[in-house]
């Protein structure tokens, strides 16, 4: 379970990429620094969970709890690429890394990180617990029924 979602983040970690790429080119350019990085957060917020929606029955978890550790296991290694590579690999500076965690001043990086650790746990919440008897639906790999 744990590889196959390690294999998840690996897809989401290039969808940020591109996603950040899109900002700078894109996005800055038109918005400012600011509004770019807000748009860029929450398009990637949104993109975590549709890819959590789609890969979730691919990674099976059983659990709750295993949603948990999933969340917990793409936040560590979030935090661990973006502060590593983006200090060691990328030169960037502590300062810099950290003022995307200021959410007094605008930056909503922080709401990424909760939505990467909280996905799982909710998209698992919402597959197994049907509202007024219409079942949550998400692709799954196979066939086979849902139990």
């Amino acid at each position: 379970m744990l590889a196959r979602a390690g294999a998840v983040w690996f897809g989401i970690l290039l969808m940020a990429i591109l996603n950040g790429a899109f900002r700078d080119v894109v996005l800055t350019p038109r918005l400012g620094d600011l509004g770019a990085r807000a748009v860029s957060c929450l398009t990637l917020a949104a993109v975590i969970v549709i890819v959590t929606w789609i890969s979730l029955p691919w990674i099976r978890p059983v659990l709750t709890a295993d949603a948990w550790r999933i969340g917990s296991m793409w936040l560590t290694m979030t935090l661990i690429f973006e502060f590593g590579a983006g200090h060691y690999l990328f030169g960037a500076p502590w300062t810099t890394l950290l003022a995307d965690y200021n959410l007094l001043a605008g930056r909503l990086w922080t709401l990424v990180l909760v939505e990467t650790l909280t996905a799982p746990a909710l998209v698992f919440h919402a597959a197994h617990n049907p509202v007024n008897d219409v079942e949550f639906y998400s692709p799954r790999s196979d066939d086979t029924p849902r139990p």
